[in-house]
């Protein structure tokens, strides 16, 4: 698996395809620890508590789902509000440094979304307010807005506790995204979870983050790089950062930036199928993601669809469900899939069901349905 010829100046599609897979770690499964693998990332996307071990699952050779969990009870990784106000789950670590670098980010994008729901609100003080409540233990967001709702009576408490999501840097606490356990969504802030202050914003700590993006996910433009943060006011860094990156150009005459030893792996390098978890960031971390989902199923990316990559490309959709304790896996694919390719899904699918399923039960089983 060679590298294709660095001075090449434009990369088209497939090109691209191959570097997004092997910098996502989903061209091979890496032999890694989770750690590792959260930090190279820069996280996983969240919303849905479970979806990282599925994600982890395609990416690390034997991952099993107590390598995760252990690190959530243990509180080495954490689930918070980051890139694009959506939950990731990330290092400690990366949650100390990475969310005062998304915090004005995180308030702009909620108040665009909520201001008419609080009216006479001073979000300031309602952080004030609100900051203690999470401390004294970990309660859910409405809960905690309840114990202060009285200040401002005419507005409804989840609608306050939606702010106070994002006023105060919280992290959602276990059981709550351990496989295998069910929990509600309590909260508590970052410092209380983790017993450490976080980190200053600075200049430097953006442009690591620019630089381990482009690591994880380049060549990309700018414009790939806003969409997958969030953040605005990139250009400085980006600027900043140019002597030290180097530039392609895609089919559509775009300038992709990339940091200097990223992989560029032969563009006819075999892809074996894998398995998305729902807004895995392999999707949504581009403005332009034709790289891997064709135009007309973009939308599917929003609707919390868990994709399959045939060819490294999205060219179905999945999910399990269990039945007397049989496990099925449903694979609704988005094109006509070969007997190979069918051969190689249904042959990932069962091992993937293993996860779900750790003693096999004679009615588990993988459907493909037709395209």
């Amino acid at each position: 698996m060679g590298d294709i010829v660095a001075a090449m100046s434009t990369l088209d599609r497939r090109a691209l395809n191959r570097a997004l897979l092997a910098r996502q770690l989903l061209l091979r499964r890496h032999d890694m620890p989770v750690t590792d693998a959260l930090e190279h990332l820069v996280g996983l996307q969240a919303q849905e508590p479970l979806e990282p071990y599925v994600g982890l699952w395609s990416r690390l050779a034997g991952f099993q789902p107590p390598a995760l969990a252990e690190l959530l009870v243990s509180r080495r990784a954490v689930r918070t509000l980051l890139m694009r106000r959506t939950l990731h789950l990330v290092t400690a670590r990366d949650c100390l440094a990475l969310r005062p670098v998304h915090q004005a980010m995180l308030v702009k994008r909620m108040w665009s979304t909520l201001r008419r729901m609080l009216p006479g609100v001073d979000l300031d003080e309602l952080a004030k307010l609100g900051r203690p409540v999470f401390e004294e233990r970990p309660r859910m967001l409405t809960e905690a807005a309840r114990e202060i709702a009285d200040r401002w009576p005419g507005v409804e408490p989840r609608w306050l506790g939606d702010a106070l999501s994002t006023l105060v840097p919280l992290v959602q606490v276990p059981p709550r995204g351990v496989w295998g356990q069910r929990g509600a969504a309590h909260n508590t802030t970052v410092e209380a979870w983790l017993g450490r202050p976080l980190e200053p914003e600075s200049p430097a700590t953006v442009d690591a983050l620019v630089l381990r993006y482009l690591a994880a996910h380049g060549p990309a433009a700018a414009a790939d790089i806003r969409a997958w943060s969030g953040l605005s006011g990139l250009r400085e860094s980006v600027q900043r950062l140019r002597p030290r990156l180097r530039t392609f150009r895609d089919e559509r005459g775009r300038e992709l930036l990339d940091v200097p030893d990223g992989a560029l792996p032969d563009p006819e390098t075999p892809a074996p199928p894998r398995f998305l978890p729902a807004f895995d960031n392999a999707v949504l971390g581009y403005d332009d993601r034709s790289r891997v989902i064709d135009d007309e199923h973009r939308g599917l990316s929003v609707t919390g669809a868990r994709f399959l990559l045939v060819d490294g490309r999205v060219a179905g959709t999945w999910a399990v469900t269990a039945d007397d304790g049989a496990a099925t896996l449903r694979i609704t694919p988005l094109r006509a899939l070969t007997t190979g390719e069918r051969d190689a899904v249904v042959a990932e699918g069962e091992d993937m069901l293993g996860m779900f399923q750790p003693e096999p039960r004679r009615g588990d089983r993988v459907l493909i349905a037709d395209a």
